[in-house]
C-alpha cells in the first residue's frame, strides 16, 4: 500500500500542468469499450467434430444490438487520434522537424509492438501445427487474434497522411460515405465499393480530433450539433433505411455496419464524438483526483498492448478453464441472456491474464527497457521503487 500512493502520487505529480488530462480518459474509455466488447460477443466453443470456433451472442439473441452502441466506440479512438497527430505535426514544424523523421517516430511506435504479436504467434503457429492441432481450430485462433489489427492499419494510414488531412473538413470524407452508401444500396452497385468507407469512415472523426486540435470544436454548441444531428441521422437511418441495429458485425447477417463502415455507422460515430467532447470537463474535474489520474496514466502508456494483446488473453483463459470441463459463460454456447450474465463473471479472469500480457509485452510499446541509476531509488516500507515505474509524463505527447 505505501508503494501504491507513492506511485500515484508519482504519476500525478509528474503529470505536467498544461496536459489535457480529459484527452488520455477518454483514449481508456475507448479502448475499454473495444476490449469489453469484444470479450462480451465473442464466444469459443467446440463443434461436434472437437475444433474451435467462434460464436456471437448477437446471432441468437439480437435483442442485445443495442449493448453494441455502448461497446462500439472505435470513433472515440479515431477522434483522439486525430487530436494528438495534429498536435504532434504542428509542434514538430515549429521545431523544423521534417516529415519524414515526425512520421517514421510516431509509425514506429504502433508497429513494434505489432512485430512482436506477429513474431510470437507465428511460433505458436509453428507449434499448434506440429502438435495436430486442426485446422479449423488454428483458424478460429488467428482470426480473433489478428482481425482486429485492420483498425491499426488504418490508423497508421491516417496518421501519415496527417500534413494533407489535418484541415480537412470533415464534411468532405462524409460526403464520400454518403455516396457510396448510396451507390451501393440504393442503386444496387457492387459490394466492394463499400470498402472505400473503411478510409473515409474514420477519417471523418479523425478529422474531428485535428479540429479539435486547432481550437475549432471549443463551443459549446458545436459538440451538441454533433449529438443531435448524428443521432437523428443514425436514428432515422436504422429505422427507415434498413441498417442493422448493431453497430459491430454479426456473423451470418447480409450487412455489417462495421465491415466496411456504413453510413449508420458513421453518423453513429459523429454522436459518439459529440458526446466525448460534451465530456471534456467532467473528465478534466475527475481526473485530477491522483488515484484515477493514476489509472488512466498506466492504461495510456499500455493502449497499444492492451488492444492487441486483450483477445489472446481471452484466448488463454478460454484454453485454461476448458481443461476443468465446459464451464459456463466461457465454453458454452450463447444462447441466452443467462450466457451474458455468465459470461459478465468471466470478465475479470480475462483483465487478470490481459494485465500479465500488458506486463510482459508493455516494453515495446515504450521503445525498449530503460536503465535504472542504481543510487535513484526510494524506498517505502518493504521494497524499493524505481523511478521507471513512473509514466514518463514530462514533455509526452498525447499518442
Amino acid at each position: 500500500m505505501p508503494d501504491l500512493r507513492y506511485l500515484t502520487r508519482r504519476i500525478n505529480d509528474s503529470t505536467p500542468a498544461h496536459r489535457d488530462r480529459a484527452i488520455d480518459a477518454l483514449r481508456a474509455l475507448a479502448i475499454t469499450g473495444v476490449v469489453l466488447g469484444h470479450w462480451l460477443v465473442t464466444a469459443v466453443t467446440t463443434t461436434d467434430s472437437g475444433t474451435l470456433t467462434d460464436t456471437s451472442p448477437l446471432t441468437r439473441m439480437p435483442q442485445l444490438a443495442p449493448l453494441s452502441w455502448i461497446f462500439q466506440t472505435l470513433a472515440v479512438f479515431f477522434l483522439v487520434g486525430g487530436y494528438a497527430a495534429a498536435g504532434s505535426w504542428e509542434r514538430a514544424q515549429a521545431k523544423g522537424t521534417g516529415y519524414r523523421a515526425w512520421a517514421a517516430t510516431r509509425i514506429r511506435r504502433l508497429t513494434r509492438p505489432v512485430a512482436v504479436l506477429l513474431a510470437l504467434w507465428a511460433l505458436a503457429t509453428v507449434g499448434l501445427l506440429a502438435g495436430g492441432v486442426p485446422a479449423q481450430t488454428l483458424r478460429t485462433l488467428l482470426t480473433l487474434v489478428l482481425s482486429p489489427l485492420w483498425f491499426l492499419l488504418v490508423y497508421i494510414a491516417l496518421t501519415a497522411a496527417t500534413p494533407l488531412i489535418a484541415r480537412l473538413n470533415p464534411l468532405w470524407p462524409l460526403a464520400v460515405v454518403l455516396h457510396v452508401d448510396l451507390i451501393r444500396f440504393g442503386f444496387g452497385g457492387p459490394s466492394w465499393i463499400g470498402w472505400i468507407n473503411v478510409a473515409a469512415g474514420w477519417m471523418v472523426p479523425y478529422c474531428l480530433g485535428s479540429a479539435w486540435a486547432r481550437g475549432a470544436l471549443t463551443r459549446r454548441r458545436t459538440p451538441l450539433a454533433l449529438v443531435l444531428g448524428g443521432g437523428t441521422a443514425t436514428a432515422a437511418l436504422l429505422l427507415w433505411a434498413g441498417y442493422p441495429t448493431s453497430m459491430v458485425g454479426v456473423p451470418g447477417a447480409p450487412v455489417s455496419n462495421l465491415s466496411p463502415p456504413t453510413l449508420a455507422a458513421v453518423t453513429f460515430g459523429i454522436t459518439q464524438c459529440g458526446l466525448a467532447l460534451l465530456l471534456r470537463e467532467p473528465l478534466r474535474s475527475a481526473m485530477r483526483r491522483p488515484a484515477l489520474w493514476a489509472g488512466v496514466a498506466l492504461a495510456n502508456l499500455s493502449a497499444l498492448t492492451i488492444f492487441l494483446w486483450h483477445q489472446t488473453a481471452m484466448l488463454i483463459t478460454t484454453s485454461l478453464g476448458t481443461t476443468a470441463g465446459t464451464l459456463p459463460g466461457l465454453s458454452t454456447p450463447p444462447d441466452s441472456i443467462i450466457w451474458t450474465a455468465q459470461r459478465i463473471l468471466w470478465i475479470p479472469a480475462f483483465a487478470v491474464a490481459l494485465a500479465a500480457c500488458a506486463v510482459a509485452f508493455r516494453v515495446f510499446e515504450r521503445g525498449g527497457p530503460q536503465p535504472t541509476p542504481a543510487g535513484n531509488r526510494r524506498h517505502t516500507g518493504s521494497q524499493a521503487l524505481p523511478p521507471r515505474a513512473v509514466p514518463e509524463l514530462q514533455g509526452a505527447e498525447h499518442g
